[in-house]
């Protein structure tokens, strides 16, 4: 119930009337104490005099620290500094494959970035999706969403006739904007893939999304189908980056399997220790977005939208992507020497201006593609060359020795088109991140030599 006294001291209610209703039992005491979120004079009686100093989107990075600093001081300053505004990750990993070095004196952050190749290609391809990105319209567009800082997350629509109700229930819906891209982990839950142009008149598939994108159906993530929405694993502790020293997404994230599976992992522990390393996912995922064919020039005369400067500015970015797969993915040891699922980061080859020739680049990275369900099968393990990271091929353990023959054509770099590596590890083998590699020798071998029951 709004508070009389409020009411009558509060000159915005006179004008906007309807806004007094909608909010969510927390917030109501705001109902008839606008200027506490929005700023502005409460008693002013001319339009320009109430709206001096007041803001449209309270809960914007650059003043969330005063409209919703002073109950959520915590949680404003861990989401200022969270990966989902800084992308350190993102910005630090780019660097250091599309510039050879890590040793840019700025931070590796999205706030800070430069002009040269790697942060070009940030600003005008990369650096939209962030919090600290402004909103600056009143509704709700599930696809093409970005920034907003709080309202991001905890609007989830726009009455015409109401204030919009801000909540802890966050909707999927929230996530998709910016989570439907790269990894494609909103796609992926709900059983669909990505695929090309020409994939999709192959495939008679007709499904689009509203950005243009052409889709195909696959399985959903088991998670999905029995109703359990983002936010039922992912809660504050992750999506607001509570571990403010992680810098990249994977050491961010709080949630775990065993938080509702753990008599399956001490099951395995005991029983099945030969795949006590293998990550959940390394099985149970039914398949992994991949991309094995892009093609990046840098255009000087060019424009193009920069993300961080609000406008567009010289430069464009011009992006050719080829062969997109939506199947099982390669092995792969991860920094904590953990088996895990990897996809192709990067596999691609630059051109920029201030580079004598092409670059070429070949990582991978590791994934939670969020297609859980049915363990893959033995053989898809065991038996494949592309568990292995070699490609698609035939692959033979002969005396001890290991032989393949790749299906895809080499690169500049002497390994197939689809391959992370080859067998003694001599070519590529570059991951995202320190410490990740693919598989050696050794481990392919033992693999391979696993009976099959």
């Amino acid at each position: 119930m709004l508070s009389p006294q409020g009411a009558k001291g509060n000159t915005c209610n006179d004008c906007h009337v309807a806004e007094r209703t909608g909010f969510a039992a927390a917030h109501g005491f705001a109902a008839d104490n606008c200027t506490l979120c929005h700023g502005g004079n409460n008693q002013g009686t001319a339009p320009d005099d109430a709206h001096t100093g007041m803001t449209g989107f309270p809960g914007l990075l650059d003043n969330a620290a005063k409209a919703c600093g002073s109950c959520h001081a915590d949680k404003v300053a861990s989401v200022s500094h969270s990966l989902m505004n800084t992308g350190h990750g993102m910005v630090d990993v780019t660097r250091r494959l599309v510039d050879g070095h890590a040793d840019n004196p700025a931070p590796a952050n999205l706030q800070s970035l430069g002009h040269g190749p790697a942060d070009s290609m940030l600003r005008k391809l990369c650096a939209s999706c962030h919090l600290g990105q402004e909103k600056t319209a009143h509704r709700l567009d599930p696809v093409n969403d970005r920034g907003g800082g709080c309202l991001a997350c905890h609007i989830n629509e726009y009455p015409e006739n109401a204030h919009p109700a801000l909540s802890a229930d966050v909707s999927d819906a929230r996530c998709f904007g910016c989570h439907s891209r790269s990894a494609r982990i909103s796609l992926n839950y709900t059983g669909l893939a990505e695929i090309d142009a020409a994939t999709a008149r192959e495939n008679q598939s007709r499904l689009r999304l509203p950005d243009g994108r052409h889709l195909e159906r696959k399985p959903a993530d088991v998670h999905f189908s029995s109703g359990m929405t983002c936010t039922d694993c992912h809660k504050g502790a992750d999506l607001m980056s509570a571990a403010v020293d992680a810098v990249h997404q994977r050491e961010a994230v709080d949630a775990a399997c065993s938080d509702c599976h753990d008599i399956e992992f001490a099951r395995m522990l005991v029983h099945d220790p030969e795949h006590a390393r293998l990550e959940c996912t390394t099985c149970h995922s039914q398949w992994v977005p991949q991309c094995f064919g892009c093609h990046m020039e840098y255009d000087a005369d060019g424009m193009q939208w920069d993300h961080i400067e609000q406008r567009e500015t010289a430069g464009r970015w011009h992006e050719q992507r080829a062969d997109f797969r939506n199947g099982l993915g390669t092995l792969g040891v991860t920094a904590q020497d953990r088996i895990a699922l990897f996809t192709p980061g990067m596999i691609m080859t630059l051109a920029h201006p201030d580079w004598d020739e092409e670059k070429f680049v070949r990582a991978f990275a590791p994934i939670s593609p969020h297609t859980i369900g049915p363990a893959r099968s033995c053989e898809s393990c065991h038996r494949s060359s592309v568990a292995l990271g070699l490609g698609s091929g035939t692959i033979k353990l002969r005396d001890g020795a290991l032989l393949f023959s790749p299906d895809q054509p080499l690169l500049q770099d002497g390994l197939p088109a689809d391959a992370w590596t080859n067998i003694d590890g001599s070519l590529g083998g570059i991951a995202a991140r320190p410490g990740q590699r693919p598989l050696n020798r050794e481990e392919m071998g033992t693999v391979l030599a696993a009976p099959l029951n």
